[in-house]
């Protein structure tokens, strides 16, 4: 939905835009692990109703992880490594 504003962003700061946006959906990927309707759908899912609490605070460790994770990767491949990528 925002692939535009994010490519638009990149170019402006002279950085990867398939970078950028290729974060972008990681970013998507990593909220949808801790979106209410996507717990609560799950939970009911597996008989787990009423626990949805329980859900986030056992899914928000990953979460964390997969974001700080997947942020230091784009981080390096920009200011590190120089990545361009096939829009730039």
């Amino acid at each position: 939905m925002f692939s535009q504003f994010q490519y638009e962003a990149a170019m402006s700061l002279h950085i990867s835009p398939s970078l950028i946006i290729a974060a972008q959906a990681v970013g998507a990927a990593a909220g949808n692990m801790v979106a209410i309707h996507n717990v609560v759908a799950a939970s009911a899912t597996v008989g787990l109703l009423g626990m949805e609490g329980a859900t986030l605070r056992r899914t928000i460790l990953p979460t964390i992880y997969y974001v700080l994770f997947c942020g230091i990767i784009v981080m390096a491949a920009i200011y590190i490594f120089g990545f361009q990528g096939p829009l730039a």
